[in-house]
């Protein structure tokens, strides 16, 4: 119960956010407008500005950026950055993910050959229409196994929401294994739970995998 209630909702609620992080950041950094001016100088500096979230994020341990966020903030003395624990699990949980994500869908991106862009520039597309029609479509396919692979990482890390008193599955766990007095059988016991939910979630994937390779021969 405590995973249909805490687990789950949280999973699929920070991948949610996560997909629209990553989305946006993959897409950003892989696309390069023909700009210049004061232009230019504006898409260089919000490039550096989601890179730098990537590496903040890819380069700090989750528990440690839950602890900042829901421990440290509120130190500040801004009444407004005070989250709850359900607001601070999430946060972390969707940026953390959707940092790796992002880089999942800009080598996605980056592994379409350029020749396709050439082929459509050729047929009159604009560099808008070639990156919408040509490029998103088939890095999408591509990127979907990674971002399965994600998704699964991100059920099993909501175990580290218990840290901010979310009374999720391994928060139970650890309650009832100080009652019982029996770890081994309360920790293998969630392990296996983890297991079931981590397979049942995974099999739309390859549903999604099926239908967006329909046209591959």
């Amino acid at each position: 119960m405590a995973g249909l209630k805490y687990t789950i909702p949280l999973a699929l609620i920070s991948f949610a956010f996560a997909l629209v992080f990553a989305g946006f950041v993959g897409v950003f950094r892989s696309y390069d407008p023909q700009v210049t001016g004061f232009k230019k100088v504006l898409w260089f500096i919000l490039n550096n500005l989601l890179a730098f979230y990537v590496w903040a994020f890819r380069s700090t341990p989750m528990l440690v950026q839950l602890f900042v966020v829901f421990y440290g903030l509120p130190k500040l003395g801004i009444e407004w950055l005070q989250p709850s624990a359900w607001v601070a699990a999430i946060a972390v949980l969707s940026l953390n993910s959707g940092a790796y994500a992002s880089e999942a869908i800009r080598a996605a991106i980056s592994s379409i050959p350029g020749t396709q862009r050439e082929a459509a520039q050729a047929l009159g597309m604009t560099e808008g229409q070639t990156f919408t029609r040509i490029i998103l479509p088939q890095a999408a396919r591509v990127s979907i196994p990674t971002l399965a692979n994600s998704f699964i990482s991100l059920i099993k890390d909501t175990s580290l929401a218990s840290t901010v008193t979310i009374v999720e599955m391994f928060y139970l766990s650890q309650q009832m294994a100080a009652v019982t007095f029996e770890p081994l059988q309360m920790y293998l016991l969630v392990a296996a739970i983890y297991a079931i939910f981590v397979t049942i979630l995974s099999i739309p994937q390859r549903y999604i995998q099926r239908w967006a390779d329909r046209f591959v021969k």
